[in-house]
C-alpha cells in the first residue's frame, strides 16, 4: 500500500466558515503584533490526492506510514473544520515531500496551503521537516492575499493513520510583524 504520511499540512489547514470558527481559534494581539492560532484537519487518499512519483533505493517497504530512502511524493490534499473529510473544506494542501531517511519515517516538505475562509483568504507556504507517525514544527516562509507578510509554524500531527485516507491535524500558529497590520483611518 502507498503511505499517504508525508503531506504537510498543511499543510497546511482553517476554522472559519460561514459564521462559524473552527474547535479552537484565538486571536490577539501582543505588542504590536495580530496572531491567530486554529487547527484544520488533512485528509489524504492514496493514489486520488497523494501519488508516488519516484520509488526510493533503499530502506522499509511502502507502507501508511513508511518509504524507500528517497522516495518523492505529490500531495493536492483537501483541508477540513474537523476530522470527518466529509465535513466543510476551506482549503487544498499542495505539495511535495521526499524520504530523507533510511529508516523511511522522515522527509523534507514543501507545501502551499490556500485557504478560503469567511475572514481569510489567501495561501502560506512551508517548508521543513516531518516525521510521519510524530508531530511536526514546519516554519512559515511566506503568504500571499491575507496572510501577506505572516511569520510563524504550522505543527501536523497525525490523527488516522489506517485505511486508504490519512488524517492529519494541521495547527496554525500565525503572526503578522507591526508594518504589516492595516491601520484603520
Amino acid at each position: 500500500m502507498v503511505p499517504l504520511h508525508h503531506s504537510v499540512l498543511l499543510f497546511f489547514f482553517f476554522l472559519l466558515s460561514g459564521t462559524a470558527i473552527a474547535a479552537s481559534h484565538d486571536h490577539h494581539h501582543h505588542e504590536g503584533l495580530k496572531s491567530l492560532h486554529f487547527s484544520l484537519f488533512q485528509h489524504e487518499t492514496i493514489n486520488k490526492t497523494g501519488y508516488i512519483i519516484v520509488n526510493g533505493v533503499a530502506g522499509p517497504r511502502v507502507s501508511q506510514t513508511t518509504t524507500p530512502f528517497g522516495t518523492l511524493f505529490a500531495f493536492q490534499d483537501p483541508m477540513t473544520l474537523t476530522r470527518n473529510q466529509t465535513s466543510k473544506v476551506v482549503g487544498i494542501a499542495q505539495g511535495t515531500s521526499i524520504t530523507s531517511s533510511l529508516d523511511g519515517l522522515e522527509s523534507i516538505s514543501i507545501a502551499k496551503i490556500t485557504l478560503n475562509m469567511k475572514h481569510y483568504k489567501g495561501s502560506i507556504s512551508i517548508v521543513g521537516g516531518t516525521h510521519n507517525i510524530k508531530p511536526s514544527d514546519h516554519p512559515i516562509v511566506g503568504g500571499t492575499g491575507d496572510f501577506l507578510f505572516v511569520q510563524g509554524y504550522v505543527t501536523s500531527s497525525p490523527v488516522d493513520l489506517v485505511g486508504l485516507t490519512v488524517t492529519y491535524k494541521i495547527e496554525f500558529h500565525l503572526y503578522w510583524p507591526p508594518y504589516a497590520i492595516q491601520k484603520s483611518s
